[in-house]
């Protein structure tokens, strides 16, 4: 027969095991959510997500933070055909790579947009190394709050969820012309005017879409 003793010992144990399971419930919820949207990202791969980038900041995360592949981030910039003309902003920008690279090697002006104070912080060291910082600028903030109407080209490499909440803004604050460049997410009903697939060099399939605006609203 147990004793009172071991009653109330097992009794404690599981109302802590359920009050952890309780606390771990939001996370679990995060986690599922990124996870059926990001596909084809192996465990082995270069491109896999770690305990540390998948983690969001917080609340007002658009996406977990998976760097775009260099070999990707070029193709990107090759779609919407960049050049020296044009402000490039990147909303989720991570580490900085997409408006570094058009910096860098196409002479165009970068923005990057990005909700944590330490990829912001890794972004502005690698613009120094690249020797870029005088036509590239990093913006702590919410991508849903910032203004991109002077941008030319924008990227992005977020949620298709996300997309979709950024639709409105892109449309309501953007000039017809536009380029709007997505990996591996499209945005709902609004039609790209170019999908590329390929296999990057690890044989990883990729999609970009590439959208001219039209200058037409969508909510």
């Amino acid at each position: 027969m147990m004793s009172t003793r071991q009653k109330l010992t097992g009794g404690l144990l599981t109302g802590v095991a359920l009050a952890g399971l309780i606390n771990l419930l939001p996370l679990l919820l995060t986690t599922s959510e990124a996870s059926q949207e990001i596909p084809r990202i192996t465990a082995s791969g270069p491109f896999s997500v770690s305990k540390e980038t998948a983690t969001a900041q917080d609340g007002q995360s658009l996406a977990p933070y998976v760097p775009t592949p260099r070999e990707v981030v070029d193709r990107m910039l090759q779609i919407a055909e960049v050049t020296s003309d044009d402000i490039v902003y990147d909303l989720g920008s991570g580490d900085g790579r997409i408006p570094i690279s058009a910096a860098r090697d196409y002479g165009a002006r970068g923005v990057g947009v990005d909700i944590d104070p330490e990829r912001i912080a890794e972004a502005n060291a690698n613009a120094r190394r690249e020797g870029v910082t005088d036509r590239v600028t990093f913006i702590l903030g919410d991508a849903m709050a910032t203004d991109v109407s002077e941008a030319t080209v924008v990227t992005l490499y977020l949620l298709s969820s996300s997309n979709l909440k950024l639709r409105p803004i892109l449309t309501s604050q953007l000039s017809a012309g536009t380029r709007i460049v997505s990996h591996a997410f499209n945005m709902g009903d609004w039609q790209p005017n170019a999908v590329e697939s390929f296999n990057d060099s690890r044989g990883n399939p990729r999609t970009l879409y590439l959208w001219k605006f039209d200058g037409e609203y969508r909510p």
